[in-house]
């Protein structure tokens, strides 16, 4: 019985802990089902939310594969036994859920299931959703003792999806705020410069002598592209605030993986773990990143390009054709500019460049 509540607790912990690992809602669903389902031995294990239309917001599944889930179609409804239990709100444990009095069946493509678990997961009156077991591996179904070990996973899994929901709710309310930002930074900087140009166009259009009407415009021009610039570049990820530095830039690493590693044209690799490091700081590493990896992409035509994340280094590595790094004027925003946001916050950004790749090396205050 020891050993048994040991791994209700282990079970319990990977739950709550996905919530610290700043993993979606949905992943924390998946951890949840996932450690329950091992916890009692379940082929088949599943989790339900309901929403306010008669169905379920999420329903998530272990033991049955993508294809499976696909042949068997839409979400289910709430009717049947998954009525009864949200209108009841108690667990149920059966020998066999086809016997159920409140049992509807189920789409042709749906697994047998035979004994049966279930318990509802609450915060306080509310009931955040179901956990369902199917079909125990080991023989006699599932017992009194399974109940209890179930409950008591239920209890905590509530404190994970409420936290996972909140931390969720929160990055949500993160890209709000970064957008509204934004668009006060655009308005207050960039849009009135465009305005002005806009008006110094017209004045030329009808001036006897259009040529230093002509010249401001190219000078209102690049001072509009330049604030614009700036504000990209100030703009903090939203992603920085919900996910941490190396997880964003994992994610980012992933997506070029996947966008230019098409018939293996460009692998594109992240090593590295979380690092503390101040917001703004955060911030201009995230940028740097983005921009040398565009550049590697683009310009040098590698075979491999890979991302390392280390307390107060980042360092981004290719295989290509290499470029003269004596040039800045690369694209828009190039060399100069990533060397000038690294010097706004302490850093130095060194850059070694050769006919078998490039080498970005920032160097960041911790």
């Amino acid at each position: 019985m020891e050993a048994d509540r040991d791994a209700a607790l282990h079970a319990v912990s990977a739950a709550v802990l996905a919530v610290t690992r700043h993993l979606s809602v949905h992943e924390v669903f998946q951890v949840i089902v996932r450690a329950a389902a091992q916890l009692l031995d379940a082929r088949y294990a599943a989790l339900g939310v309901p929403d306010d239309e008669g169905s379920f917001a999420e329903f998530v599944v272990e033991g049955v594969s993508d294809e499976e889930w696909e042949a068997i179609g839409p979400l289910p409804r709430q009717h049947g036994l998954l009525a009864v239990m949200l209108r009841e709100d108690k667990v149920q444990r059966l020998a066999d859920v086809r016997r159920a009095p409140a049992f509807e069946g189920w789409p042709s493509a749906h697994p047998v299931l035979r004994d049966f678990l279930g318990v509802p997961i609450r915060d306080g009156d509310e009931t955040l959703g179901i956990i369902f077991l199917a079909n125990r591996r080991t023989p006699g179904g599932f017992t009194a003792d399974d109940e209890e070990r179930l409950i008591l996973f239920a209890a905590h899994a509530a404190i994970a999806l409420t936290n996972a929901r909140l931390y969720e709710r929160n990055r949500e309310l993160t890209v709000i705020e970064e957008r509204a930002r934004l668009a006060r930074e655009l308005h207050d900087a960039v849009a009135q410069k465009l305005f002005s140009l806009r008006l110094t166009a017209a004045a030329a259009l009808s001036a006897p002598d259009p040529a230093p009407e002509l010249e401001r415009v190219q000078t209102l021009a690049k001072e509009a592209l330049a604030e614009l610039r700036e504000v990209i570049f100030e703009l903090r990820p939203a992603e920085l605030a919900g996910d941490g530095l190396a997880e964003s830039l994992r994610k980012h690493v992933r997506v070029l993986d996947r966008v230019w590693g098409a018939g293996r044209r460009t692998a594109v690799r992240f090593e590295g773990e979380e690092v503390p490091l101040p917001p703004e700081t955060e911030a201009v590493v995230f940028r740097i990143a983005q921009e040398a990896l565009y550049n590697a992409l683009r310009h040098g035509r590698p075979r491999e390009v890979a991302v390392r994340l280390t307390p107060g280094v980042l360092e981004i590595h290719d295989d290509g054709v290499g470029f003269d790094t004596a040039n800045d004027a690369r694209d828009g925003l190039g060399l100069a500019s990533m060397r000038e946001r690294a010097a706004s916050v302490g850093g130095t950004l060194t850059i070694e460049s050769s006919g078998s790749g490039t080498v970005v090396r920032l160097e960041v205050p911790e």
